[in-house]
């Protein structure tokens, strides 16, 4: 597999090309497998991690088969997140400079108006957030009519999401002939039941790369309570001095406490999660992957798809719910082949919860043992051993004082009679009788 290239999956020259420019030579094994698999226009469903070049996977065999010369949407792009969305939009961009092919992002929180002049430039490629794709064709801004392919990425993060009745929708208005290409890398129940009620005879492709985001990765779990959690975070991001960050929240608000929390203690950090605009999530980004913030603080809207290059440390400050959410967030680090840092903070209520994590990722995580909970356990270890010497000691004394002076004197054979006394007490009473 290694030994493949992208001329020998049939990648047209044009596009070979323009990988190379970007430093891209060999395909990841979801490329090479994706691809040959995709280019034969039956529907298919891609099971592989984030993280493992699913965004070219699907973009090579589609832009290899757009028309270039018709002025007509021939594919939709569908994903969870604005940030996917314009991820996925900057690669099609770059690409689309060896071909000619026009793509166009739509995504909520931008100016409709000004997206409505775009799409009157007639792109080729459409990618998009359901929500406001949903949102121009209600407008008869854009229609699907004769578009006959469609990508839905992150298939599962997007149903988790409650996208389910807007995906199927946008499906309902394509062409029939239409030809599907989901990327999950789970298959929950909901992913199936759209598999099954809208794709036909379709091909299954399943990565077996349960590793391929951890290897790279020194995983640790560290025992915290909540009064010093942030303390804690404090103390690491000292002692690690990582060159990016990214620090995972369970709520937006929490997000919010310890961003603020982290800037009036001087670090470099701000937040990230759906309740900021448009505007201000792509200024954030756009910092963070400048390298003008230190630690980007964050919900799981940045777990998937994004990909930073320099983040070397993850800290889960709030635990995962589950295994795909551990791995995804943790893979935002050790991509590329470089080395990365998990740090998840849990608590003693926890640990049944990091268990079935554990189970998921197939691997121990290894525990941190702190400066002072080492010191700690030394003071208990020396506590226990006192008290032990104190209890040998106390026993020792017990046994001496239940014998006479006698027995202790000559030995335990006497066992406490002090026979010497009866003597002198039997010498005594003749000595009396004789007098009388």
């Amino acid at each position: 597999m290694a030994n493949k290239t992208f001329y020998d999956l049939s990648v047209s020259e044009s596009l070979c090309q323009s990988l190379e420019k970007l430093g891209i030579k060999e395909p990841t094994p979801v490329q090479a497998e994706a691809i040959p698999a995709l280019r034969n226009g039956k529907d298919t469903i891609v099971q592989a991690q984030t993280g493992t070049g699913k965004t070219l996977a699907f973009l090579l065999p589609i832009y290899d088969r757009i028309k270039v010369q018709a002025d007509n949407i021939q594919t939709l792009i569908l994903t969870p997140t604005r940030e996917l969305t314009l991820q996925i939009a900057k690669v099609a961009a770059q690409l689309g400079k060896a071909n000619g092919v026009r793509s166009l992002a739509i995504y909520g929180g931008q100016d409709i108006e000004r997206q409505k002049q775009k799409l009157g430039r007639e792109p080729h490629v459409i990618i998009g957030t359901p929500g406001r794709i949903l949102d121009h064709m209600r407008r008869k801004t854009i229609t699907f009519a004769n578009t006959n392919r469609i990508v839905l990425d992150e298939a599962d993060e997007m149903l988790r999401r409650g996208f389910l009745e807007d995906v199927e929708q946008i499906l309902g208005t394509m062409a029939r002939d239409r030809q599907i290409m989901l990327f999950s890398a789970t298959m929950p129940d909901k992913v199936k039941a759209l598999a099954h009620r809208y794709m036909t005879n379709f091909q299954h492709v399943i990565i077996k790369t349960e590793n391929i985001t951890l290897d790279n990765i020194q995983q640790r779990v560290v025992d915290t309570v909540e009064d010093s959690k942030l303390d804690k975070l404090c103390e690491l991001i000292n002692e690690q001095n990582p060159y990016l960050a990214m620090v995972f929240c369970g709520t937006k608000s929490r997000v919010s406490q310890v961003a603020m929390a982290l800037a009036r203690r001087g670090y470099l950090a701000d937040e990230l999660h759906g309740d900021l605009s448009q505007l201000q999530r792509t200024n954030v980004l756009k910092k963070f992957r400048e390298a003008k913030l230190q630690i980007l603080v964050t919900t799981d809207i940045a777990a998937r798809g994004l990909d930073i290059e320099g983040v070397t440390h993850v800290f889960n400050y709030d635990l995962p719910r589950n295994t795909e959410e551990y791995i995804h967030r943790i893979g935002r680090t050790g991509r590329a082949g470089q080395q990365g840092t998990a740090i998840t903070f849990v608590n003693a209520r926890q640990y049944s919860q990091l268990r079935r994590i554990e189970a998921g990722i197939k691997n121990h995580i290894q525990k941190d043992v702190s400066s002072r909970s080492l010191a700690s356990r030394l003071k208990r270890e020396k506590r226990e051993r006192e008290m032990a010497a104190k209890k040998a000691a106390a026993e020792k004394e017990q046994s001496k004082q239940a014998k006479s002076r006698y027995a202790n004197r000559k030995g335990s054979e006497h066992k406490g009679r002090n026979n010497r006394s009866r003597r002198l007490r039997d010498k005594a009473k003749n000595a009396s009788h004789g007098r009388r």
